[in-house]
């Protein structure tokens, strides 16, 4: 069995101390290949710097998550344009629109995410999209560009079922992280994995971030990281009436076919 995650952020510093080590764990629990989310102008250039040194094993995204939308200027995207040339960088993103946190004001952010889907018209290459709390404004701004854009994925999906549906309608890939495994605030994509069609379903860790709750034996730590892959599959297979394998073999398949693996 293969498991592909399609978006860890192994640039965060609480790797640092143990990187080589979660790329150990990460093969033995069956990952074939890690996708490292480029979220800002230096986390993408470091994103990228992991792809070099890890070949055919890390790939990278390049964009500027809505949080940091206030420091998208021509510097970054020039930068992000030089990212997106190179061939080991899979996707524009992350971008999108976050109005939960509203780190950066909401017309900043609508900007940064303009500014990067027009990257993704001009070079070619698949859009991996962030939205919370945002969905009009979101959809809007995707809307005008969605027939001159390819393949787009809606990471770590957390939405509503009437949320759902828009994205597929727009011939959206789905991911599903750890979230799917909280029993708090994810009952509710229990019955939503099911609505997702086998061909546009893709898993992740979205680490260090959403270490799923029901792990057993719990860790001592908060960290997420990309072995715990395997974890959210199986969570996603039960919530599916599928095997672990089926849903391993079509993540797998369909993040080889998003990324141009």
């Amino acid at each position: 069995m293969t498991l592909i995650d399609i978006g860890a952020n192994l640039t965060h510093e609480s790797f640092r101390p143990d990187f080589d080590a979660v790329l150990t764990r990460a093969r033995a629990h069956g990952l074939e290949r890690i996708v490292v989310t480029g979220a800002s102008a230096g986390g993408s250039r470091a994103a990228w710097a992991l792809t070099k040194e890890h070949p055919g094993f890390l790939y990278a995204t390049a964009g500027v998550h809505p949080h940091h939308a206030v420091d998208y200027d021509d510097a970054t995207d020039t930068l992000l344009r030089e990212l997106l040339a190179d061939d080991r960088v899979k996707a524009v993103g992350e971008t999108g629109l976050d109005y939960h946190r509203n780190y950066s004001p909401a017309a900043a952010q609508i900007d940064a995410f303009e500014r990067q889907l027009a990257l993704a018209v001009d070079c070619g290459k698949p859009l991996f999209l962030h939205q919370r709390d945002a969905h009009r404004d979101f959809i809007a701004a995707f809307d005008r560009v969605r027939d001159r854009v390819g393949r787009a994925v809606v990471h770590c999906f957390t939405g509503e079922r009437a949320e759902l549906v828009d994205y597929l309608d727009r011939d959206c890939y789905i991911g599903i992280t750890g979230w799917i495994c909280d029993e708090r605030r994810g009952l509710h994509l229990r019955e939503l994995a099911a609505l997702i069609p086998g061909d546009r379903l893709l898993i992740e860790t979205d680490a260090p971030y959403l270490l799923p709750r029901d792990l057993v034996p719990k860790p001592s730590h908060r960290r997420n990281e990309p072995m715990y892959l395997a974890h959210i599959c199986a969570a996603v297979a039960t919530a599916r009436g599928e095997s672990i394998e089926e849903i391993a073999a079509a993540t797998t398949r369909n993040a080889h076919a998003f990324f141009a693996l």
